[in-house]
């Protein structure tokens, strides 16, 4: 066997893993209605889940959201009852807001400008384009589309954490059954400008949670893939 034909074979193995780790990954993880309260999640895999949100893609790359820790024992329990009583909200290793922007203005487009030209040592009158591009389409939408438009941003960093926890055997509970307005409030979100889209308790699932031996639902692959 040829030198290139021994590191082919060795390639497809590892990736054949990786795909085997990855599936396994997602079908073992749910969502968790159940935490074990005594089980807490290592601070160097918290910030790594941080980091993998902040990573996420983005529209323009603005990145207009932001996560909130809620690191408060007390204020974890007070959110329970704007949460329809879910104990998931106090009972699981951390908590998580993923929240947007109440709206973006100039300065988010000016501050991100000069992020570019800092990062990629670009000059900002090269960027001045790009610049107008975002000015002329994002601040041009009505504060319907603009939140309509920030909320997507939101689930598509859910998506990047749900896998990222799910890979790293973090359980997770992604949850839109909550108050957000009683959520601002409590938080004082508003004084941030921020605005609660979607809260994740993460952490370990307890053993008697039933819902972690109940079989996924989905549709069968002929019925949800198209080949065109």
């Amino acid at each position: 066997m040829r030198y290139t034909d021994i590191n082919g074979c060795i390639f497809t193995q590892i990736q054949n893993k990786m795909n085997e780790v990855l599936l396994s990954a997602l079908n073992n993880r749910y969502a968790t209605k159940k935490f074990d309260a005594t089980k807490k999640i290592p601070i160097e895999t918290v910030d790594a889940l941080i980091e993998a949100i902040r990573l996420t893609p983005t529209s323009y790359g603005l990145q207009l959201m932001k996560v909130v820790l809620v690191q408060d024992q007390a204020l974890r329990e007070a959110l329970v009852s704007h949460a329809f009583g879910q104990r998931q909200i106090a009972d699981a290793s951390h908590l998580l807001i993923l929240c947007r922007e109440k709206e973006a203005n100039a300065s988010h487009i000016n501050d991100y400008i000069e992020n570019i030209a800092d990062t990629r040592s670009i000059h900002v009158d090269n960027l001045i384009g790009f610049k107008n591009m975002m000015h002329n389409t994002v601040l041009k939408m009505t504060p319907s589309e603009q939140e309509d438009w920030m909320k997507k941003q939101v689930y598509i960093a859910l998506g990047n954490l749900l896998t990222s926890c799910a890979v790293l055997g973090v359980d997770a509970c992604p949850m839109e059954g909550f108050m957000p307005a009683a959520f601002d409030n409590v938080l004082g979100l508003q004084d941030m400008n921020l605005a609660s889209v979607l809260v994740i308790p993460i952490g370990y699932r307890a053993e008697d949670d039933k819902n972690a031996t109940i079989k996924k639902v989905r549709r069968p692959l002929p019925e949800f893939l198209v080949k065109i």
